[in-house]
């Protein structure tokens, strides 16, 4: 810095001028140099660091050994009479030329580099924070179309699952009906057989297998709220992401497919051709992927898992109980048919019993007319009477044998086609097109125990041979 050497002093004798004219120029340069000091000062007050020691009353030179002293090496004397120097402990860049170690320097004005550095800085985490908030949104609304899905398929399956349950129930239905119809049988078709314990095995097993499609439906409910509640959560999560970013200048599809990911919830996926995939970030509470989108996101892996598992044990229960259901009817119909063939035999053994019945009666009533006849052309005699009293009980025997064979033969011919017309029920009431409710129109409150109400017509009417029988 230039040093002035002061003017000589002149008398106030010597001088031309006036002295005020003199003190007003000093006066104005004594101004000039102290702003030109206060402006030099503050612009290099913004530079320099903060702890900088600066004092207008000690010379520079003075101010700065004392500002740089710290920096210098510290010398410590050994014991054999040398020494050493060490660097001041703390940051800083070691001049091990000049043995100094200045610490970082902290402008209170960044540097123009440093300025653009930032700037580059600032806008590189913006960027990625905008890419984040892109994957984000992407990996939430994927993981939404997925959680959606499932539920369709959930409520499909529920319609499934509910369609058997209505079979089942009328199932049990055509049970009850058919134990009501089979009440219009005589007592003495009433004894238990196999066919009434078929229709009481599979009253049992209908039961259960309501008792099974109600608590998978139950269970479905439960799974269709927690994955509706799931979807609605992935749904805000993804809303709130997307406030982030105003433009998207490329799909959310675009975006998983340059992450490398297809999906971070359908494990069951085709991998993905690319190589290297972004993982999983962790979950930061002040970045975009914050914790509640992680457990927004765990919470639909889980549950997609979890609903899939549900969703093959709904249909494999549905699917065994419909082949158990047509098994047990089928075997209900197939003892039906049985004991019909039975009964067709019966009845035609007893019809072949009462035409030989028939033909006796006949002989007999002719003989004993002939031997009353006998009785009265000659005098009769006590063996002759014995035989006629003989024949008469006889034919009384033969009279109530035949009433009572009759009257059996009525009765399985009434069981038969009781039986019969439960087959045609049950063919007609299990057929997809009839519904639960149309299966309780043809018995709904009459008890087979009492006669039918008035006006009302049942299935099976007894025969007009059984009138006669009855007599």
């Amino acid at each position: 810095m230039p040093v002035l050497i002061p003017p000589i002093e002149q008398s106030e004798s010597s001088r031309v001028g006036a002295r005020e004219w003199r003190e007003e120029a000093q006066a104005k340069m004594l101004e000039a140099q102290q702003l030109t000091d206060r402006c030099g000062q503050e612009a290099v007050a913004m530079w320099q660091p903060k702890d900088s020691v600066w004092d207008p009353n000690v010379a520079r030179h003075l101010c700065k050994a004392a500002y740089i002293q710290p920096w210098r090496f510290h010398v410590q004397l050994l014991q054999d009479g040398g020494t050493l120097e060490t660097p001041p402990p703390g940051e800083g860049v070691t001049l091990w030329k000049s043995k100094m170690k200045p610490p970082a320097w902290h402008a209170r004005l960044p540097l123009p580099l440093n300025r653009d550095a930032r700037a580059l800085q600032t806008v590189d985490l913006v960027q990625a924070h905008v890419r984040g908030a892109r994957l984000a949104a992407a990996r939430l609304g994927r993981a939404q179309q997925q959680i959606n899905g499932q539920l369709q398929l959930l409520q499909r399956q529920r319609q499934a699952t509910d369609h058997r349950l209505s079979e089942v129930r009328k199932g049990l239905l055509i049970n009850q009906q058919s134990v009501k119809l089979r009440g219009y049988r005589p007592e003495s078709e009433k004894i238990p057989d196999k066919a009434d314990s078929m229709l009481t095995l599979e009253r049992e097993k209908l039961k259960s297998m309501k008792r099974k499609m109600e608590e998978d439906m139950e269970k479905s409910e439960v799974m269709l709220k927690a994955l509706a509640s799931c979807r609605d959560t992935l749904a805000f999560c993804c809303k709130e992401r997307l406030q982030v970013v105003d433009l998207m200048n490329k799909p959310l599809d675009k975006v998983l497919e340059l992450a490398g990911r297809h999906s971070w919830v359908d494990l069951s996926r085709i991998p993905t051709p690319s190589t290297q995939g972004q993982k999983t970030p962790p979950s930061d509470p002040v970045g975009v992927y914050t914790p509640e989108c992680a457990a927004a996101l765990n919470d639909a892996k889980r549950l997609l898992m979890e609903s899939k598992d549900a969703l093959q044990e709904m249909a494999k229960n549905e699917e065994d109980i419909r082949e158990q259901q047509l098994e047990i009817s089928d075997g209900v119909c197939s003892s039906l048919a049985q004991k019909m063939r039975e009964t067709t035999e019966l009845k035609e053994r007893m019809n072949m019993t009462v035409g030989l019945m028939r033909g006796t009666i006949h002989r007999c009533t002719k003989f004993n007319q002939e031997m009353y006849i006998t009785r009265g052309l000659i005098k009769g005699t006590d063996k002759l009477q014995r035989h006629i009293s003989h024949v008469e009980k006889n034919l009384e025997d033969l009279h109530t044998t035949h009433r009572n064979l009759t009257r059996s033969l009525n009765c399985k011919r009434i069981g038969h086609e009781v039986d019969y017309n439960v087959v045609r029920l049950r063919l007609r009431q299990r057929h997809p097109h009839v519904n639960y409710q149309q299966a309780q129109c043809l018995v709904n409150d009459w008890d087979p125990r009492t006669p039918p109400k008035t006006g009302t017509h049942p299935q099976t009417q007894p025969p007009k041979g059984d009138s006669k029988a009855a007599k």
